[in-house]
């Protein structure tokens, strides 16, 4: 399985259009054939990045499928969507992503994920993208040792996100070493906690805590605050 994450960099003026187009467009253009299908379509949340900026996430099914989508995107069915999905944008900026052996989200049920734009309340996400300086494989196993196994048990009431993805970038495809997680907020009532709270980095302040850990394999990483539309199929 594979996931193919875009950066859309939207005019301004045209954003509902856009989105528009990858509900009533894209989402369900894929619904034709069982190769792909569109599982987030996420908004940066203004205040906390670039304006108009969208994030989609769209799961394919391998590398044949992928090869049959991009046919379909340079001469095919979706040329026409594409170059109008391209006058409603700056720019974008796409890589392939593979999930890491430990990610919650492997293969997806594609016949599963909805394409009928129902509307649903809005959700959360914390992207976490990071850059590391040890070997790739290190940092991913950190990851798990140090976040995810952690997370995963904390109680209810202490848990500020659930990961539902980490993956990896696909050889050939975009920078390396990079690896991203997608993790939806919970809690924002702890999310301001985080906000606004120092991160600890000191070792003698709080020895062993994952930020300070963390820095023996990455000091740069990017945090994007992420918000479903109304009609994402994953939320």
């Amino acid at each position: 399985m594979l996931f193919m994450h875009e950066v859309h960099s939207v005019l301004g003026e045209k954003e509902r259009e856009f989105e528009t187009a990858y509900r009533d467009g894209w989402m369900a253009l894929l619904a034709d054939d069982d190769d792909a299908r569109l599982l987030w379509y996420l908004n940066h949340a203004h205040g906390s990045g670039p304006a108009y900026n969208v994030v989609t996430v769209t799961a394919i099914r391998d590398g044949e499928a992928y090869e049959r989508l991009a046919n379909r995107l340079r001469s095919g069915d979706l040329l026409d969507w594409s170059r109008a999905a391209g006058e409603m944008r700056h720019e974008v900026n796409a890589k392939m992503l593979v999930p890491v052996d430990w990610s919650p989200l492997q293969d997806v049920d594609l016949a599963a994920v909805p394409t009928d734009g129902a509307q649903h309340e809005l959700s959360l996400y914390m992207e976490d993208t990071g850059w590391p300086t040890a070997p790739l494989d290190d940092y991913i196993e950190f990851w798990d040792d140090q976040y995810f196994q952690i997370m995963r048990q904390l109680p209810a009431d202490r848990k500020i996100l659930e990961i539902e993805g980490c993956f990896q970038v696909a050889f050939g495809t975009h920078r390396r070493p990079e690896a991203v997680l997608m993790q939806k907020i919970l809690n924002y009532g702890l999310l301001m906690g985080l906000i606004s709270e120092p991160e600890v980095y000191d070792p003698d302040e709080w020895p062993g805590s994952y930020m300070h850990g963390g820095l023996r394999y990455r000091d740069q990483w990017e945090s994007k605050l992420l918000r479903t539309s109304s009609w994402s199929p994953l939320f």
